[in-house]
């Protein structure tokens, strides 16, 4: 097993990429410490996984960031390390840029990106002790590109990708290795969940999220690529290929992404 006994921590838990991550780290040995804002479903999931009665639960919100230290020492009280933290949790948004609430913008920033970042902040002097660790950050796509109806979720990931690329060239002679997972459209329930113009729930499924992979795919590369220590890791469909349009023909993309047909709230999901 490619994980046997090493503890990992999983945020945004319950659903999608997080709870097919959760059941994909059991399956290859992992002692799990499983967060989210919804402790039911948090049993839910851990029931869910292989030996279960060797996962923890723990709720957390990414906007306290004030409450990690103590839920870092907690987690290390009953484990005695973290391995593995797997940054997973966050909303995404559909509203025009020029619509959306500066309050919601904010929400999307502290989530998205001040919610991983204070959370690694908590685990990694742990992981210096040790010299021995592996951050995990689920960005997107949208870490490399921006489309219409997503600016500050876009904003968010793309400065999830500064900030972890320098701490990569910081800490990697302590032993300590971060991975960014870049998925494409992936068979979640994010769109659902997504912010509109004022906080409001997107209310639907997306066409295009409908037709993406299957979370249990995603999970299956995301682990594959920190088992062998990767730098990145994409996986999708097609618009993957937005990554390297974005570096080799940005003017190409940048066509591309002018056509492209967008929902934001209140308006007919595009498929």
């Amino acid at each position: 097993m490619k994980f046997a006994d090493q503890v990992v921590w999983i945020t945004g838990a319950t659903s999608g990429i997080g709870e097919a991550c959760a059941r994909g780290f059991a399956s290859e040995g992992a002692r799990l410490v499983l967060s989210s804002r919804r402790p039911d479903e948090l049993e839910r999931v851990r029931r869910s996984c292989r030996n279960p009665e060797r996962h923890l639960t723990l709720p957390l919100d990414l906007t306290r960031t004030a409450e990690f230290p103590a839920l870092v020492a907690s987690v290390l009280d009953r484990t005695g390390r973290i391995d593995v933290l797997v940054n997973n949790g966050g909303v995404s948004q559909r509203a025009r840029a020029m619509d959306a609430d500066e309050a919601v913008e904010r929400l999307i920033m502290e989530v998205d990106y001040f919610g991983p970042v204070s959370l690694s902040k908590a685990v990694l002097p742990s992981m210096l002790a040790r010299q021995s660790g592996h951050i995990v950050v689920v960005s997107s796509v949208m870490g490399y590109i921006g489309t219409p109806g997503r600016s500050s979720y876009a904003a968010a990931k793309h400065a999830l990708h500064g900030y972890f690329d320098s701490l990569r060239a910081e800490v990697w002679r302590e032993g300590i290795k971060v991975t960014l997972v870049c998925p494409g459209y992936v068979r979640t329930a994010i769109s659902t969940h997504a912010l509109g113009p004022r906080g409001e729930q997107h209310g639907r499924t997306d066409g295009t999220h409908v037709s993406g992979i299957a979370p249990e795919v995603c999970a299956r590369a995301l682990i594959r690529g920190v088992a062998r220590g990767a730098r990145e890791v994409h996986v999708g469909g097609w618009e993957v290929a937005g990554i390297y349009l974005q570096r080799f023909v940005p003017w190409l993309l940048a066509r591309i992404v002018r056509r492209m047909k967008f929902s934001v709230h209140n308006e007919p999901a595009s498929r």
